[in-house]
């Protein structure tokens, strides 16, 4: 079964990474779908591009052979229909998490091809990660090292000192 985990990923970090893991275990293929969100694009701190990158040397490093990474924007329900998918995965960290994973799932499966959204419930390790709080300490010079893999420690490292400069 072909299952796809979409979201901004800006950046990857273990939460994410956990869940991409996981789905990789139960399901013969996984497409890590990176929204390309131009409304946002003042907000994020890497491109589509850099995301998809960084998520396949995550994905590589830890050894999923049947992981995938591609960007989409417009809905996701025709992106699914354009590549022959008709599960979505989401990781869900807390109740605040379900509500609007539950309105999302139930409007996806009004359109497109119905798909059915599966939940991975967070690693309890990673349940307080999130992209906004990884860029937040990063910015303020924390060491993120124990919420993201390499691959984004590595990156964080080259965008911030770019922007310093």
């Amino acid at each position: 079964m072909h299952v796809v985990y979409p979201g901004s990923f800006d950046p990857l970090h273990n939460g994410h990474l956990d869940v991409i893991q996981r789905a990789s275990r139960l399901f013969g293929k996984v497409t890590v779908a990176v929204l390309e969100n131009p409304s946002k694009r003042a907000l994020w701190l890497f491109s589509p591009h850099e995301r998809v990158e960084i998520i396949r040397l995550a994905a590589a490093a830890a050894r999923m052979s049947n992981v995938e990474v591609d960007t989409f924007s417009g809905l996701l329900v025709d992106y699914m229909k354009r590549i022959n998918s008709r599960v979505i995965v989401k990781g869900l960290r807390a109740v605040s998490d379900y509500e609007n994973e539950l309105q999302m799932a139930h409007l996806n499966r009004q359109y497109g091809n119905h798909p059915e959204t599966l939940f991975i419930m967070a690693a309890t390790r990673w349940s307080y990660v999130s992209s906004t709080m990884v860029k937040e300490i990063a910015r303020f010079g924390g060491d993120v090292g124990k919420l993201v893999p390499p691959a984004t420690v590595e990156a964080l490292r080259a965008r911030l000192n770019s922007i310093e400069r």
